[in-house]
């Protein structure tokens, strides 16, 4: 079957770029949601640990409760808690989930600063923190979420002045409704290494952590190493003559007579049918035919075969990004830590 591999020392790497920027390992806080990014999450919060990295991000409460032992801190980005936990915090998204928050819960308040998705306007803050009081809420935190921080543009900058303004009179409010000092974040991969004097409480790094951003030059950082390779194993194997067409529609011509084999990841396996006949391996074996459900076909004899070792690669014949192709993975694929 085919599988997946997991490179610790990549990822080593990878937190020891991201603790440098963030000057303290205790200020990264690795996002783990959608099965950290197709890694597995488990595999990736045992890593995690491992390397000292006591904070989480994931996007659900049953994401949260599965590493609920990995972690001291666990924001979870969109969920009603069903049971309450001391280390898992809520993100109030709008003003009006506020009420279906059970009292005493942890949450963490998302200031929309210019991205229009998820999280309460900036004129609404004061009501949400007298709503979050009310509602008997314990609010720890603020945060925002950067719209354009991996393009050159100035609208990453018009971001951090909003939030600046956001964290003034968030910590006025806080001390006004007694909620104490919170914690203020909002770098992601791309935001963080655009910001050389780092200070906010914390870093919350996802794809920079597993090795595939995807930065213009001119912003690009070196160092950064792919975690995950997938392999793919033979099923058959057959001899084309010249002529001879593969798979559905007979889209592939040999050209000459070949070997072909095939192998067992297909779209069903989060092989992306775009990439048909038009992708190429790290090791030059040519995809030929149509992906099918469960498998795809190679001019290959391999037993194995190595699909891809850096999502980045197989993004750019898709025409999307590393995260889509990281995060089709089905997580029924086996997962090796290496």
């Amino acid at each position: 079957m085919a599988k997946i591999t997991l490179n610790k020392n990549n990822f080593f790497n990878n937190l020891d770029i991201i603790a440098k920027a963030t000057k303290s390992i205790d200020k990264i806080a690795v996002v783990l949601k959608d099965n950290a990014y197709g890694h597995g999450l488990v595999a990736m919060a045992t890593m995690a640990k491992e390397y000292g990295v006591k904070k989480a991000v994931v996007q659900t409460d049953a994401e949260a409760k599965e590493i609920e032992d990995f972690f001291d801190y666990i924001l979870a980005l969109n969920s009603i808690p069903n049971v309450k936990s001391d280390k898992i915090r809520y993100t109030i998204n709008d003003l009006h989930s506020i009420i279906k928050f059970p009292h005493a819960t942890k949450v963490e308040l998302k200031v929309d600063t210019g991205m229009h998705r998820n999280g309460i306007s900036m004129k609404q803050l004061e009501e949400a923190f007298a709503k979050i009081k009310e509602q008997g809420l314990i609010l720890e935190g603020v945060f925002t979420h950067h719209r354009s921080a991996d393009e050159l543009s100035s609208e990453w900058f018009w971001q951090n002045d909003n939030f600046k303004k956001v964290k003034q009179e968030a910590q006025i409010l806080a001390d006004e409704y007694g909620f104490g000092a919170l914690r203020f974040h909002a770098s992601n991969s791309a935001a963080l290494f655009r910001n050389s004097s780092f200070d906010e409480d914390m870093a919350r790094v996802g794809i920079a952590a597993y090795g595939c951003m995807q930065l213009p030059d001119a912003i690009k950082i070196e160092g950064l190493k792919p975690v995950l390779s997938l392999y793919a194993n033979k099923i058959s194997s057959r001899e084309l003559a010249k002529g001879e067409r593969v798979g559905y529609g007979g889209t592939f011509e040999a050209d000459e007579n070949c070997v072909v084999g095939n192998y067992d990841f297909g779209y069903g396996d989060g092989f992306l049918r775009v990439c048909s006949n038009n992708y190429t391996t790290p090791h030059a074996k040519q995809l030929v035919g149509r992906i099918s459900m469960d498998n795809s076909s190679f001019i290959c004899q391999d037993d194995e075969i190595l699909i891809f070792d850096d999502a980045r690669e197989v993004a750019k014949v898709a025409k999307t990004i590393s995260y889509e192709v990281l995060t089709s993975l089905k997580s029924s694929i086996r997962r090796e830590i290496i």
